[in-house]
């Protein structure tokens, strides 16, 4: 029998006028972006709505942004949200937690929020970036980044097949890419990104989340939840908290979350949020199966 897997983007899926439609047709849409407002201490949605680019870019923005379209939309589909499995990317695994009843909308947004700054301010403290890096296998590059002394530098994102972005220090990140170059990578390009997500940098914000995750009700999910640090799913409540906690310093299994779904029945994957870069990437892990999303 085929199975529906809904799944919630990450940082980046963001632009100028994300959820204003939502707030002006759907009365639930508006009392939970209000609440939000009041919860943040800022009014977030003027930001959304008609902000500029740079204001969304702020940290303390954008993650909470993109974990609010999500979720809300998910609310505002109703009886049709019917997920018999859920997965996020990075970010986006909280946006998938509240929509799977495992965290309440407001104790989730707290936890983005804080999330968001604890992440600012370990790469104020710990400075780093990232790269993409395409036309090589997963393998090729971690054994490359494996190589490297005297530097920080890590496989962080396991996009799909043939995409990984890479994580560490200034000097490791830009080591590894001139390295990956030569091992025959089509491109090993530094993004334009705050610091050095899921790698060790981010042991300070892991730490700081810690107490917040700790501290927590959570509840057992509608249905399993497809975590990036193990790929596996879970519904325990012990289990979701400690992948919760370890996410920020460790990879992204984004191609074998999407694979270990298909091979439990997922045939059907529908991105909830902003963008459709989730749908891209799931296309490419398995072509067979069905591609939607809900903006």
């Amino acid at each position: 029998m085929s199975k529906t897997a809904y799944v919630f983007p990450g940082q980046g899926a963001q632009f100028v006028g994300m959820g204003k439609e939502l707030y002006s047709s759907h009365p639930v849409a508006k009392e939970l972006f209000d609440k939000a407002n009041e919860i943040l201490g800022f009014r977030i949605t003027d930001i959304m709505f008609d902000g500029t680019d740079e204001e969304l870019k702020q940290t303390k923005v954008t993650q909470p942004a993109v974990f609010l379209h999500s979720v809300i939309r998910a609310v505002c589909l109703g009886e049709e949200f019917q997920p018999d499995m859920v997965a996020g990317h990075s970010l986006g695994e909280f946006s998938a937690l509240v929509a799977s009843g495992a965290l309440s909308f407001e104790d989730g947004l707290r936890l983005v929020s804080k999330r968001a700054l604890a992440m600012q301010a370990a790469c104020e403290a710990n400075p780093g970036t990232m790269a993409a890096v395409l036309g090589l296998p997963d393998e090729k590059v971690e054994e490359v980044v494996k190589s490297i002394e005297g530097a920080v530098v890590v496989a962080a994102n396991f996009n799909c097949p043939g995409q990984l972005v890479i994580s560490g220090s200034i000097e490791g990140v830009d080591k590894a890419c001139e390295l990956l170059k030569e091992a025959g990578a089509k491109r090993a390009l530094r993004l334009n990104v705050g610091g050095a997500f899921h790698s060790p940098l981010m042991e300070p914000a892991r730490v700081e989340l810690e107490a917040a995750i700790e501290s927590t009700e959570f509840h057992t999910p509608r249905c399993p939840i497809y975590q990036n640090v193990t790929a596996a799913p879970t519904t325990d409540i012990d289990t979701i908290r400690r992948n919760l906690i370890a996410q920020l310093t460790a990879p992204v299994r984004w191609t074998e979350s999407a694979k270990a779904m298909v091979a439990d029945g997922a045939s059907r994957f529908i991105e909830v949020g902003p963008g459709a870069v989730l749908q891209g990437l799931v296309k490419k892990i398995a072509p067979e199966v069905e591609t939607e999303g809900r903006q």
